[in-house]
């Protein structure tokens, strides 16, 4: 199959991190900016930053080779389009300014192009309203820092064709990243639920129940710590569903409205559905799968902890430690 050619439109440091892990993966990529003297800027800049990685161990060997030989800096936004088979969107979240690149790239690239954006917040049908042929336009949008972190949410909109998301899915699976595909609604996926935690968890600290040392403490040794091997229905399943429902109904007595028993959670300890030790929940995950499951679950705490000893304490653990921080709620 011949080389994909991909544009990156943004090369600050959302995109390009993404046109290097794109470039990794073997794609032809062209990075444009809204001059070609800062796209050559950047480029400079993430080559520099690839050698560090690879000093570091978190790049191959050969990527500075690879993103040489596979990554430059346009001259022009028009000139990146115009002979891509993909185009990522990556400017400042800033409606007016995506629309007006949106419909630069639209009115330069191939009419077959598919377009990504890299929002993190603006509905997907409100930006494809400058896209000509909208059908073709979708999010692609990835996190923060985006040579590491490995997932992805593709989000169609209303009119997205099913080949435009296809062609996304095979994008991602170039980075080596995971896609998830939600639909287009405020926040989407990764933010609604990143910004309930924040939330709640700026709540505990207005109220004075903890600090915002313990608070980022706790989540990161107890519930967070669980986070990289299983998402939040894995382990209400593992918990089982009966055991949260009655965890929500005692925090009812203090905060009814706030949580509310999902229906859905409702629903499935009405039909006896109590997650493994039931066989089925929310994942459906064998019974007697059970043991295997949970020998799972342990080997890998018991790893994090061993990365996370060999890593040693953060930079943000260790100036907390010297301010002698984390024990006041006031």
């Amino acid at each position: 199959m011949a080389q994909r050619s991909v544009a990156v439109v943004g090369s600050g440091y959302m995109g390009g991190g993404i046109a290097q892990v794109l470039a990794l993966g073997g794609a032809k990529v062209a990075l444009a900016d809204v001059s070609q003297e800062i796209a050559e800027k950047n480029l400079e800049r993430l080559l520099g930053e690839a050698e560090r990685f690879v000093a570091d161990g978190l790049f191959p060997e050969d990527a500075v080779q690879r993103l040489r030989d596979n990554l430059r800096a346009a001259p022009s936004i028009e000139d990146a389009v115009a002979d891509a088979s993909y185009i990522e969107e990556a400017v400042p979240e800033v409606i007016d300014i995506k629309h007006s690149t949106l419909r630069r790239i639209s009115d330069a690239a191939p009419a077959d192009a598919v377009i990504g954006s890299n929002t993190s917040t603006i509905l997907i049908a409100t930006l494809a309203e400058a896209v000509e042929n909208p059908g073709r336009f979708l999010g692609v949008h990835f996190s923060n820092p985006a040579p590491f972190i490995p997932g992805v949410e593709v989000i169609p909109h209303a009119g997205t064709t099913a080949e435009t998301i296809e062609v996304a899915r095979g994008i991602v699976e170039l980075t080596g990243k995971k896609a998830a595909v939600v639909k287009d609604v405020t926040g989407f996926v990764l933010n609604r639920l990143q910004y309930a935690l924040f939330h709640e968890a700026a709540q505990v600290v207005e109220e004075g129940i903890a600090s915002a040392e313990d608070v980022d403490t706790l989540v990161r040794t107890t519930f967070g710590f669980r986070l990289p091997f299983f998402g939040p229905f894995a382990i209400a399943d593992m918990a089982g569903l009966d055991v949260y429902a009655f965890c929500y109904a005692s925090l009812q007595t203090s905060f009814p409205e706030r949580f509310a028993t999902p229906q859905i959670l409702q629903d499935l300890v009405d039909a006896g559905k109590l997650g493994t030790k039931s066989g089925e929940g929310f994942l459906d995950i064998p019974a007697e799968r059970t043991d295997e499951l949970v020998a799972y679950r342990n080997k890998a705490y018991v790893a994090m902890a061993g990365l996370l000893k060999d890593l040693g304490p953060s930079p943000v653990e260790e100036s907390t430690a010297e301010d002698g921080l984390g024990s006041s709620t006031s």
